[in-house]
């Protein structure tokens, strides 16, 4: 049993799915999310169930005062996208390296249990070897990647130096419900689908043999779930990749998508995108070892259920 919990990015797409899965586990849930890129409407089923609040995780003072009494800090919030952070890498260290010291530095004056991070695999950037393993080097290619990195690293000294303990999970691609499809800034699966949905050609980057790790969203809150009850001398300061071990190209992706939603449009391709990585592959030895980490849903069963999500979005939105 978690106890008193805090989800800080809870309204956004992961952290609203951890939301969700926190409840169903008996835990006291708080939210905090200053709606930047998070909405409401993700709790919407939620909200007799948790506390919300609108807040920032740059402030450290209000950080503080959410976080007294509260045992485990999953540490959800960031200013996600490597296109975004290209284009304006000061916003995303603000938001991802500020914000992650000051919920770190809050948790350790309200006596946290433990702070749980979302780190990217984007840390690895383009590593020849696959699959990726935590002991690489990192290698960030992009403002975002770099952030993320960070944030880990902060992690890390904080449970050495203050022992507070903390866990760094590097999430592979995740995709599911609730993922937005309409910034310009959204991952491929969402935009994907809604390109199909549509009737419109998928925006492909670059050949589209460039392969990804997709992971289901239930698989990334599990880990989470995993690493907030994981005994200190397993996981404490420590990072772990969280993906299913198993990669697909973009083009292959968009195969299977057409296959499910019964559709058959050509992409158009457009130039690479500076920061993306090639190839992308996850050694999950480490995560199954220590957290006793599984994947649950595998790839495709998880794109069946992202696209039914979807559609009956769409009906919903529609009627």
């Amino acid at each position: 049993m978690l106890g008193r919990c805090v989800v800080t990015g809870g309204a956004g797409f992961i952290g609203s799915n951890l939301s969700r899965a926190l409840l169903c586990e008996g835990c006291d849930v708080t939210v905090v999310d200053n709606l930047s890129t998070g909405k409401e409407l993700n709790l919407a089923d939620m909200t007799k169930d948790l506390k919300f609040v609108k807040g920032d995780v740059r402030d450290r003072d209000q950080m503080e005062r959410l976080f007294r009494g509260v045992e485990i800090v999953f540490h959800q919030a960031a200013l996600a996208s490597v296109a975004r952070s290209v284009e304006n890498p000061w916003e995303s260290n603000d938001h991802n390296i500020n914000g992650t010291l000051s919920v770190l530095l809050a948790a350790r004056a309200a006596g946290v249990q433990r702070v749980v991070y979302a780190a990217s695999s984007s840390a690895y950037g383009n590593t020849e070897t696959l699959p990726k393993v935590e002991s690489m080097q990192a290698i960030p290619l992009s403002p975002y990647a770099i952030t993320k990195y960070v944030g880990e690293l902060y992690c890390q000294v904080f449970f050495q130096v203050y022992g507070l303990e903390t866990v760094a999970l590097r999430y592979f691609n995740v995709f599911g419900p609730r993922q937005d499809p309409h910034s310009e800034y959204a991952a491929v699966i969402p935009r994907f689908i809604q390109a199909l949905q549509r009737g419109d050609p998928p925006v492909v980057y670059g050949d589209g043999e460039q392969t990804r790790d997709f992971t289901y969203v239930e698989n990334a809150v599990a880990a989470n779930i995993r690493a907030a009850m994981a005994p200190t001398s397993a996981a404490a300061g420590k990072v772990f990749n969280v993906g299913c071990g198993q990669r697909i190209s973009l083009n292959d992706l968009l195969g299977e998508l057409q296959k499910v939603m019964g559709v058959a449009i050509s992409p158009v391709h457009a130039p690479a995108r500076a920061g993306d990585v090639r190839d992308s592959l996850a050694d999950i030895t480490l995560a199954r070892e220590n957290l006793g980490y599984e994947p649950r849903v595998e790839f495709l069963e998880g794109l069946r259920r992202t696209v039914a999500w979807f559609v009956t979005t769409a009906a919903t939105a529609a009627s």
